[in-house]
């Protein structure tokens, strides 16, 4: 018996007790308008009985448990070798995406083969007025967030464009480059590791584009809470290793006083409003994992061909930079 085609798409949901949430997400998968996919749920471990709904609910999808959380960066690694599709699809738990979500991304993909990767429009589920996130902004002193995060959907945020990285909830990359770049980097767990691919293959050459047609509606950190130590921790411990790793050394001293500067504000922000524990201990671990992060630096700049001022194109400058980010998400 000949195996079946590959699909287009592999859409793969990482899942971590997340039974409130996964159903929802995996009926709307199913009321998908594009049928050229494949849905892989890769389960880190779950003890809420989110199996139970996959196999009983959803017997065509193809279900990897794991005995233990891995984390988000080692579970969407699983799923991608395991998929067959030439594109990923990468989706939360709680991202429930329209059904005419992979339709968009497909067009995409044939409206601009340049890309390696595109990012969907990520809108608040309480409030699908406002957006969640138009894929994902970089500063040069190595912070990353969610541009036009809160802001009401509409003009400028209606408009395809360019963006640094796809935010992970909603994100469609080339698989042949997602592998060949070595997916996520698992040492982070979780958290920035989609800038940090993003930047991997940006040094490449590979570019990214928000597809504001292509829309889901995201809870958003729903498993650990977006102002929990945990978050704290592992974001402020990535975002270093993120920058130390991928920025090109004509642009890494030059913006490297920036990067320290921010890093000691924001323990001293922290400390100061009596929440120094996570911070603390997410840059002391940072300083002990840059040996591995500085050999992987010399490997990654090594292959890089893209020139330093594209990149530093794609990214925010400057306190305006800064100013308008906060003025945004207030």
């Amino acid at each position: 018996m000949s195996a079946a085609p590959a699909p287009l798409v592999s859409v793969i949901v990482v899942n971590w007790n997340g039974r409130v949430h996964l159903g929802r997400c995996l009926a709307a998968l199913a009321a998908q308008t594009f049928r050229d996919f494949e849905t892989i749920v890769v389960d880190n471990g779950s003890s809420d009985g989110s199996a139970a709904i996959v196999n009983q609910d959803f017997p065509g999808v193809h279900f990897i448990p794991q005995s233990a959380n891995l984390g988000f960066a080692v579970a969407n690694n699983i799923g991608a070798r395991a998929a067959r599709g030439a594109w990923l699809a990468l989706l939360n738990n709680d991202a429930f995406p329209e059904p005419d979500w992979l339709a968009q991304l497909a067009q995409a993909t044939r409206d601009h083969p340049e890309c390696v990767g595109f990012a969907s429009c990520q809108l608040n589920d309480a409030d699908p007025t406002r957006l969640d996130g138009a894929g994902d902004r970089y500063h040069s002193i190595g912070l990353a967030w969610r541009s036009g995060r809160g802001q009401v959907f509409g003009p400028p945020w209606d408009v395809p464009r360019p963006v640094f990285a796809p935010c992970a909830a909603a994100a469609l990359y080339r698989r042949a480059d997602f592998l060949d770049a070595g997916g996520f980097d698992e040492a982070f767990f979780c958290y920035f590791e989609d800038v940090d691919l993003a930047f991997r293959l940006g040094l490449r050459g590979g570019r990214f584009r928000y597809v504001p047609a292509a829309r889901v509606r995201h809870v958003g950190s729903a498993s650990r809470g977006q102002a929990s130590d945990f978050a704290r921790y592992h974001g402020h411990r990535n975002l270093v290793w993120t920058f130390v790793k991928n920025m090109p050394a004509s642009l890494l001293w030059r913006y490297l006083p920036g990067h320290i500067l921010f890093n000691f504000l924001s323990l001293l922000a922290f400390t100061l409003a009596g929440q120094p524990g996570a911070l603390w201990r997410a840059k002391w671990h940072a300083l002990q994992g840059l040996p591995r992060v500085l050999r992987e630096r010399r490997a990654l700049q090594a292959r890089r061909t893209a020139p330093a001022a594209d990149l530093d194109g794609l990214m925010v400058h400057g306190l305006w930079g800064l100013i308008r980010r906060h003025r945004l998400r207030r």
